[in-house]
């Protein structure tokens, strides 16, 4: 199993590409390093239930700090005075440093569902939430940086789960631990599902939401009528 050293490495590997690509591609120069440090903090998100407790400490640590400044757009969508942001932030805070923390510590174990592509999805539509911008191009760019960071350990747990010993392939018990669509209990399973979701439909109506309650654009649109329109442009221009 790859250690929490090498896990970062990939993942701040992964985080440099990906934000030299965004520059490429004519991203600001600050969102591409925004993407590619979330990119590199994000390589330690599914270790959260790592029984070592240092992913946990670190990553709730971090992110109890980074989620309310990474909010702040959301804020002033709501039209939340200066005084309500800090307040709002200091929430934020408390409930990831703590709460979340603590949920994690208690109710999840090693290599169970929170390694695997249902949990990914998760993360990148947290993450897509927590990001709240006009631009979605940007958005997504963000957004595509947490899912990088966080497959990144999926592969390479699951690279680790294989030796090649004396000409032959040998797989651990740990092989397909990762990179999986369900486990083996099913309450995990069910509970997994269920939150993806939620999310799912937070995504969804993030847009009807926010036009009810902070923007006041008359003209509602969902989210992933957005998403989509953004996707097609880009296949569009790559097809020219």
């Amino acid at each position: 199993m790859a250690d929490f050293r090498t896990h970062m490495t990939v993942s701040t590997a992964t985080g440099g590409i990906y934000a030299v690509a965004g520059y490429q591609a004519g991203f600001h120069t600050t969102t591409c390093l925004i993407a590619g440090g979330l990119c590199s903090v994000s390589g330690m998100l599914p270790d959260l239930d790592s029984d070592s407790g240092r992913p946990l400490r670190e990553a709730t640590t971090l992110g109890a700090a980074v989620v309310p400044m990474l909010m702040v757009h959301r804020f002033e969508q709501l039209h939340l005075s200066h005084e309500s942001m800090v307040i709002a932030a200091a929430l934020v805070y408390i409930t990831i440093r703590f709460f979340v923390a603590e949920i994690f510590r208690r109710y999840t174990v090693h290599r169970g569902m929170w390694h695997s592509l249902p949990a990914a999805a998760i993360v990148g539509m947290f993450a897509f939430l927590v990001m709240s911008t006009d631009d979605m191009n940007e958005r997504l760019f963000k957004t595509t940086g947490v899912v990088l960071g966080f497959m990144s350990h999926l592969v390479l747990d699951e690279i680790w789960s294989v030796d090649f010993r004396k000409g032959k392939y040998l797989f651990k018990r740990s092989f397909g631990t990762a990179l999986k669509l369900w486990g083996n209990n099913r309450w995990a399973n069910f509970v997994t599902y269920t939150k993806l979701a939620i999310i799912a439909a937070a995504v969804y109506n993030d847009s009807a939401f926010m036009a009810r309650f902070g923007s006041q654009q008359t003209e509602i649109t969902h989210t992933a009528e957005q998403i989509i329109n953004v996707l097609t442009e880009k296949s569009e221009e790559l097809l020219r």
